[in-house]
This record gives structure tokens, sequence and C-alpha cells, in this order.
């Protein structure tokens, strides 16, 4: 597995989350590869232990995110696409961070295998650009509805570039009625 730190737009690199591409074995049969590999995910990303997998499944131009959760229940998330195609983000929800509140993105795909690790402090969604689109993701905590929270996806203080070309997303009533990253700020929602 080959782990790589992303760049926001402005050319910061993010400290935590990574682009991991696995080794893939194929031949005219098909191809194999190792999806999971604990060993390997741990000295890519540190020790690490996963509690849950969730799986969704979206039509074009849906977009679920950005969401987070936080003590005594927060969530580091590996997510990978196994059908179809995403512009997966990770937000920095570290206010102690020196790149709180910026962004990275990366297209993950059933074609490309690619799995964004996504950890503890940062905010994440997703936009279906594909037909559809399937994404399993493992979560490093149980989903915990009191820990939960929300940060506007179209956040102009965010500024995350979204490849909608046209599109208008499609958004859970929860994720559109989201809050600004200056209001979770002044409710004290976010992470030391």
């Amino acid at each position: 597995m080959q782990a790589e730190a992303l760049t926001t737009a402005s050319g910061v690199a993010l400290q935590g989350p990574l682009l991991l591409t696995p080794r893939v074995f194929g031949d005219e049969r098909g191809f194999f590869f190792e999806s999971w590999n604990q060993q390997a995910f741990n000295a890519a990303a540190g020790e690490t232990c996963f509690v849950q997998d969730n799986h969704s499944r979206s039509s074009r131009g849906v977009l679920r995110g950005l969401h987070y959760q936080l003590p005594p229940h927060p969530q580091g998330k590996l997510v990978r696409c196994v059908l179809g195609e995403i512009f997966d983000v990770a937000v920095d929800m570290r206010r102690s961070s020196p790149s709180f509140g910026q962004w990275v993105g990366a297209c993950l795909s059933a074609e490309n295998q690619k799995q964004l690790w996504v950890p503890v402090g940062f905010a994440h969604g997703f936009l279906t650009l594909s037909e559809h689109a399937e994404v399993l993701y493992k979560t490093t905590d149980f989903w915990s509805r009191d820990c939960e929270r929300a940060i506007r996806w179209d956040d102009p203080e965010l500024a995350i570039v979204w490849p909608l070309e046209g599109m208008e997303p499609l958004l859970a009533q929860k994720d559109a009625d989201a809050p600004e990253l200056a209001a979770v700020m002044a409710a004290g929602e976010v992470f030391a």
C-alpha cells in the first residue's frame, strides 16, 4: 500500500488525511488486491482500531456531509468507493491546528481503488460523480447521535471546490440546515 499526504488548494500539506493506493494484481481474468491490512495501515497512518463498517449507495449529485463526531465518541474514517466514483473531502476541525478550516479532496472510484483516511479531528463529506456510487467506510468509534455534528458543504469560509459541473447537489435536510464553521466555532463544537 502506498500512502500519500494530500495538499490543500493553496498547496499546504494537511497533517492527518492520507490517500492510500493498494497494490493491485491484475491480468485478463480480473484483479486482486488487499482492501484492508492492519499492519500496512498502521505503518502508514499509526496504530488504529476500527469498530464498524458502513455501506452507502448514492445517486449522481448526492452530496453527503460535512459530518464529524465530537468526544467522547470521535470517529476516524477509512473511505473507499467500490462502485462508481465520488469526490471525497476532509476538513480540518482542530482549532489548534495551523491548517484549521482547510480542506483536501480526492476522487475515489471503483476503477482507481484508492482510499481516503480521514482521522479524528476532521469533518468528512462526498459528492457522487457517477450515475450511482457505493461507498464503504470503516470507523474508529460507533455512531453517536449526541456527538454527531455537521458543517455546511458550501460555507464560503471553507471555499471547497466541489466538481458540480452545473449540477444542483441533492442534500439531506440535516446537511442543508447545517451551520457554517463560524457558528460551530462560536458554540465550541470543534476539536481542541
